[in-house]
């Protein structure tokens, strides 16, 4: 049960006090201190969701009961008492963190409203606190989820480039057949940038219909076609401030390229059934597993949006170019399948994992995630090159 302390010399008052906030806050324990010293032992002791103190006691005044308190725990929650000569003191004490200050007589109503506002404060300071720290956890779940594992040297190279790219904001085409952890790049770029505490919105352009492809990069009005029954905001007015990240962009419809290309050129997008143009300020980060040469001289991307994209452009290499990562990729699956099922991480053997390497992986990284996972449920206690034999098919 959470406590609420009362320091006051006087025990009228605080026999009055404590009837009265007794009977409206029963969800709460109350103790009573006489003086600022014993007020102090108490704080010392333990932590309070609400002091109410008088200012005048012998002792230790409530100003510095105040002061003190603060500095040894600086999110405790204190309303002052005060005579109506101790006004000066009472604004003193809020100036130094006081959430209020009651005046002597005390007015019941006021003094219940307060104290109800400041433990519904001190409520929503822990409840940000509890928020705070799942982000973080989240925060720290998700880069985990976007690590790079590796030490190749092709891999190398990419986090080489990855750090020189990532403190501008130019523009970057990241390319590579897929699985091959494109994705992962473009997370490292953001999350490496003066962007990072902005948003990084993604885009699968492949699976977006081309109908609706303009509406979802750039939002569009109520009415504006059939089941638009409200507004919607654009990918690229979320991304505002932070990164938008076009996977698949190869896959994006010609007419949708124009829009992209003009919201790059001028920094605006307008959504769909608008006149109006809306600022944006966002780092655009491309992804494709085709030849966008092919796809210029064929017709089907722009070649003036090819140059926007790509100024900077990072080849993401198949598995089968950067088998000496296996050994870590396997490790670093293995141990995140087990945080997920709860279980105790499962080992490779030598010869399991130059089994893997012998292999073709087709399928990249996205594929041996899958494998591994395979491999975890199905094979031995210590996963065996005949698991690999057994329960992998080439």
């Amino acid at each position: 049960m959470q406590k609420i302390l009362i320091v006051e010399d006087e025990k009228a008052i605080s026999g009055v006090l404590h009837n009265i906030l007794s009977d409206e806050l029963s969800d709460y324990e109350f103790v009573i201190a006489e003086d600022g010293l014993e007020g102090y032992k108490q704080i010392e002791k333990e932590d309070f969701a609400l002091v109410i103190s008088d200012i005048k006691m012998p002792k230790v005044s409530g100003t510095e009961l105040l002061k003190q308190s603060l500095a040894l725990k600086p999110d405790s929650t204190f309303i002052m008492i005060s005579g109506h000569a101790d006004i000066d003191s009472a604004v003193s004490c809020l100036r130094e963190g006081a959430y209020d200050f009651i005046s002597k007589p005390i007015d019941i109503n006021r003094l219940i409203t307060s104290v109800k506002n400041a433990l519904a404060k001190e409520t929503l300071k822990k409840e940000n606190k509890t928020l705070q720290s799942e982000n973080k956890n989240l925060k720290k779940k998700v880069s985990k989820k976007y690590q790079m594992i590796g030490n190749s040297s092709a891999l190398t190279k990419i986090q080489e480039m990855i750090e020189k790219v990532a403190v501008s904001d130019a523009r970057v085409l990241i390319t590579g057949p897929n699985g091959a952890g494109k994705e992962l790049v473009a997370h490292a770029i953001h999350n490496q940038s003066d962007r990072s505490k902005g948003p990084m919105v993604e885009v699968n352009c492949a699976a977006i219909p081309s109908e609706l492809i303009e509406s979802e990069l750039f939002g569009h009005v109520k009415g504006s076609f059939t089941g638009a029954i409200k507004d919607k905001q654009g990918k690229f007015e979320q991304a505002n401030g932070g990164t938008i990240f076009l996977d698949e962009i190869g896959d994006m419809s010609l007419i949708a390229q124009a829009k992209v290309l003009r919201a790059l050129q001028e920094s605006k997008v307008s959504p769909v059934g608008s006149d109006k143009e809306i600022k944006v300020d966002v780092r655009v980060i491309a992804a494709t597993n085709k030849n966008m040469q092919k796809e210029i001289e064929a017709g089907r991307f722009r070649e003036d949006l090819y140059h926007r994209l790509s100024v900077i452009e990072i080849y993401v290499p198949p598995l089968d170019e950067r088998k000496d990562d296996i050994k870590l990729l396997v490790e670093h699956f293995a141990g995140m399948i087990a945080d997920e099922h709860g279980t105790a991480t499962k080992k490779f053997d030598d010869k399991a994992i130059k089994a893997l390497e012998a292999l073709s992986w087709t399928g990249n990284i996205r594929e041996l995630r899958n494998v591994v996972e395979r491999l975890i449920i199905l094979g031995g206690a210590t996963v065996s090159e005949d698991d690999v034999a057994s329960f992998v098919r080439k």
